[in-house]
C-alpha cells in the first residue's frame, strides 16, 4: 500500500513553517503525521503530493494500491483501518472534510465516528500539542517498559506516565506528570537542576540544559538543544535555544538558534485578542487567541538579547539583530529586521546554513539547495 500525504492547499496556511516541508512532514506531539502513519500501517510506503519545489526534497511515490490522505489529519487506529478498507474510487468523509480517497473518489463513505483531530491552522500546532503529545506517547509506549529512571530526580505525580527509551538520561531533576506524560527519546538528555511539566516530549539525541523550566504542552525534537524558560512551544528539530531566556507559545523550524536572553513576549500589553501575519492572506489576520509567541522558519537566527513582539513571524534564513524590537513579520532573508532590513545575500545564507550543519555532520541536499533558490527567487 502506498499512502500518500496530500497538503491540500494548506502549503501557506501553516507557512513559514511548510516553505520548506509539506504539511505531512511537521511535527505536532511527539511525531510528524508521516511518522504516524508508518506506524499505524508499517508495511506502508508513505510520501507527499506537495509544492513541485517542495517535493525535490520530499518525492510522490506513486505504485499499486495508492491512497491519498489529508495530510492534515492526525490519524488513530480507527481512521488506519478504515483506510486500509478504502476500495477503489472511494473517498471518507467527515463532514465537510475529506480524510482518504482512491481512485477517483466518487463514492463517499461517511466516517461515523468523532470528527477526527485536524490541523486547521498553523497555530493549532501548540494550541493542540496537548492531545496530540498525549495519544502519541501511548501509541509510542503502549505494552513497553521504560528504562530506569534515577532515584536522583524527583517524580511528582504518576511515575509511570514517565518513558525514558534506550541511552536515555535524566539525573537531578524534577519531573511533574501530573498534567500529563513525559516521554524521553533514544540517546536524549535532561541535565541536572531541569524542572520538567508534563505533557513533554525530548527527541532522539536532544538536550534539555541544565536548570531549565519546561511547561506542558511542549514538544522538543530530535537533536534540538534547548535551556531557559520555554512553555507551550514546538521545535521541530536541530534546533538550539540553550541559553536563558522567555520562549512561550512558539513553533520553531529547524537549524533555528536563538541567542543567548532572547525573550519572546507571548501576551499583550492590553490582553487583547492577537494579529498574526499570513503568507496565505499576505497580510496580518485575527487569530481568536489571547497567547502566542513566535513563529520561525527554517535556518533563521537572532543575536543575544533579542526582544520579539507578540505573534512575530520570521521567514527562512533570516539573521535578526538590533537594540531594539523586530518587526512583527520578517520575510525570508532578512539581514537585521530591527533598524531597518537587507536581504541575507543567497550565497550567504547558504554558507551560513551550511557552516550550522556541518557541526552535526550534514550539509545542503540537493532538494534543500534547490528550496533555498526557488524562495529566494520568489523572494521568500
Amino acid at each position: 500500500m502506498n499512502i500518500i500525504l496530500h497538503d491540500n492547499d494548506l502549503h501557506l496556511r501553516f507557512a513559514p513553517l511548510t516553505l520548506t516541508r509539506p504539511v505531512g512532514d511537521l511535527r505536532v506531539g511527539i511525531l510528524t503525521n508521516k511518522e504516524r502513519w508508518e506506524k499505524w500501517i508499517p508495511e506502508a510506503t508513505v510520501s507527499f503530493q506537495t509544492e513541485k519545489y517542495i517535493s525535490k526534497k520530499f518525492p510522490r511515490i506513486d505504485g499499486k494500491a495508492d491512497v491519498e490522505v489529508n495530510a492534515a489529519i492526525i490519524p488513530t487506529e480507527a481512521i488506519a483501518a478504515a483506510v486500509v478498507h478504502l476500495e477503489d474510487n472511494q473517498v471518507l468523509v467527515s463532514e465537510n472534510t475529506w480524510i482518504a480517497r482512491r481512485g477517483n473518489a466518487t463514492e463517499k463513505i461517511k466516517w461515523t465516528e468523532q470528527h477526527p483531530l485536524e490541523l486547521t491552522q498553523r497555530w493549532d500546532l501548540f494550541q493542540k500539542n496537548d492531545e496530540i503529545l498525549v495519544a502519541d506517547y501511548f501509541l509510542l509506549t503502549g505494552g513497553r517498559e521504560t528504562q530506569y529512571i534515577s532515584t536522583s530526580n524527583t517524580v511528582i505525580g504518576d511515575p509511570s506516565l514517565i518513558f525514558l527509551e534506550v541511552g536515555a538520561s535524566v539525573e537531578g531533576s524534577f519531573l511533574n506528570t501530573t498534567s500529563g506524560p513525559i516521554y524521553i527519546a533514544k540517546d536524549a538528555e535532561i541535565m541536572e537542576g531541569s524542572m520538567i511539566r508534563g505533557p513533554f516530549s525530548l527527541g532522539e539525541h536532544a538536550v534539555v540544559k541544565m536548570g531549565s523550566k519546561i511547561y506542558g504542552a511542549t514538544t522538543i525534537g530530535p537533536f534540538c538543544k534547548v535551556g531557559g524558560e520555554i512553555s507551550n512551544c514546538v521545535f521541530q528539530s536541530y534546533s538550539n535555544k540553550g541559553h536563558d531566556g522567555f520562549l512561550g507559545n512558539s513553533m520553531v523550524g529547524e537549524w533555528c538558534n536563538f541567542g543567548a536572553d532572547s525573550n519572546t513576549s507571548n501576551l499583550k500589553n492590553n490582553y487583547s485578542m492577537i494579529r498574526s501575519w499570513s503568507f496565505e492572506e499576505g497580510a496580518e489576520v485575527e487569530t481568536g487567541l489571547q497567547f502566542m509567541g513566535v513563529c520561525m522558519g527554517d535556518h533563521s537566527k537572532c543575536a543575544i538579547n533579542t526582544m520579539f513582539n507578540t505573534a512575530s513571524v520570521v521567514g527562512v534564513s533570516c539573521n535578526i539583530f538590533g537594540g531594539n524590537f523586530p518587526k512583527k513579520f520578517i520575510p525570508s532573508f532578512s539581514w537585521g529586521a530591527v533598524d531597518g532590513t537587507e536581504l541575507f545575500e543567497l550565497k550567504k545564507a547558504k554558507e551560513a546554513a551550511n557552516a550550522m550543519m556541518n557541526r552535526r555532520g550534514l550539509e545542503l541536499t540537493e532538494g534543500d539547495v534547490y528550496i533555498f533558490d526557488y524562495l529566494a527567487k520568489i523572494g521568500g
